[in-house]
């Protein structure tokens, strides 16, 4: 029987090289995302100008023009050295960290914290730990903008399938070679169940449906 833990740690580090390995193409290829900039504006909205935002994982800096248009301060941070490297490039950085969510330890440091396209690579058992991290990093009267992807396929006929293969998954999780082998899909109520655990409160929600997956975005203040 393959041992969970060490599993997981596999497939976060396949994450890891292929975000490295397409960081210098990753731009080239943008997918469909049209409420990302519209929530980040939200969220901006809500901090004052020279407010410090923490964008982790920043991947490239797609946001980064924007924080800073807006007259607000923009810190990244990501596992992947690879994208850090192209996030770098773009010189709009205040600082920028090589660090995973899980292992952030920022405390009471941000006005608002944005994390994008990156909770579906975030196994159950980090969940907890990933957004109480995400809570800690925030100022008192800070925001959050936080996306959940979720999917259209049979989720429990996945679970099965892997089962089948030998795979030590929980219902949710997807190996696909073009998923950046690991994608988890907890679905709204345990997104919100954790979210709620870790002091947060959501004060804005939308959903956009695109070819067989979607993004849940919420926006979130501290309890």
């Amino acid at each position: 029987m393959i041992d969970r833990v060490a599993w997981l740690a596999e497939r976060r580090s396949a994450v890891e090289a292929e975000y490295d390995a397409e960081a210098p193409t990753y731009d080239a290829h943008p997918y469909p995302a049209p409420l990302h900039a519209a929530f980040v504006d939200r969220l901006l909205a809500r901090t004052t100008p020279g407010g410090r935002i923490l964008d982790v994982p920043c991947g490239t800096g797609r946001y980064f023009e924007q924080v800073v248009a807006s007259g607000r301060r923009i810190v990244g941070a990501d596992q992947s050295s690879g994208m850090l490297d192209a996030a770098r490039r773009r010189g709009l950085a205040e600082q920028l960290h090589h660090i995973g969510l899980q292992e952030m330890t920022f405390v009471d440091e941000f006005d608002a914290v944005m994390t994008i396209d990156a909770m579906e690579n975030v196994p159950p058992e980090h969940w907890p730990r990933v957004v109480a991290n995400l809570r800690r990093a925030l100022r008192p009267t800070g925001h959050a903008y936080l996306t959940v992807e979720e999917t259209d396929d049979d989720v429990d006929a996945i679970f099965e399938r892997h089962t089948r293969e030998g795979l030590p998954v929980v219902r949710g999780e997807v190996i696909e070679g073009d998923v950046a082998g690991y994608h988890y899909y907890p679905g709204r109520a345990q997104a919100i169940t954790w979210l709620d655990e870790a002091g947060f409160a959501v004060i804005d929600e939308d959903y956009d449906q695109q070819d067989g997956w979607g993004y849940r975005h919420l926006l979130l203040r501290p309890r």
